[in-house]
C-alpha cells in the first residue's frame, strides 16, 4: 500500500490516505488517482513508513520542507533543534539512559523545558 499526505496551508498535513499499489505505480499516478477521487487539486505528497522517501511518516500538523523533501513533525519544545540528517527534533542535552532497575519500576524521563533537564518519573 501506498500512503499520500495531502498538504494544506503551509505546507502542514491535514490528513494521510492509503492507495493500493495497483493504482498508485508511482507517486504521480496516486496523487491524480486523491484528486480525482476527491475532485479538487490538492497538493499530495507521498509518505513512507519505513523512511524510504521524505525522511519521516507524515503525520497531522507535520510540516513538508520542499528544500529538505521530508516531513517535519511538530516542534515539541522551544529549545529543541532540528537533526539536519533525520529530520526530526532533539533535546539541547541528550536523554539520560534508564537503569534496569528503574525500567523494572516504569521509571522514564520527561523534557523539563523550564530547567532545561529530564526529570526522573516515578510512576
Amino acid at each position: 500500500m501506498a500512503h499520500f499526505a495531502k498538504l494544506g496551508v503551509g505546507n502542514i498535513v491535514e490528513r494521510v490516505e492509503v492507495v493500493s499499489n495497483d493504482i498508485a505505480t508511482n507517486e504521480q499516478t496516486g496523487v491524480e488517482f486523491l484528486q480525482n477521487l476527491y475532485k479538487d487539486r490538492a497538493v499530495w505528497k507521498q509518505t513512507s513508513y519505513n523512511a524510504n522517501i521524505r525522511k519521516n511518516f507524515a503525520g497531522i500538523d507535520y510540516k513538508y520542507d520542499q528544500t529538505r523533501d521530508a516531513f517535519i513533525p511538530p516542534k515539541p519544545f522551544n529549545s529543541w533543534v532540528l537533526n539536519e540528517t533525520t529530520c526530526l527534533w532533539e533535546a539541547p542535552i541528550p536523554m539520560p539512559e534508564l537503569t534496569q532497575e528503574q525500567i523494572d519500576n516504569n521509571n522514564y524521563y520527561r523534557w523539563n523545558e523550564t530547567n532545561q533537564t529530564w526529570d526522573l518519573v516515578n510512576e
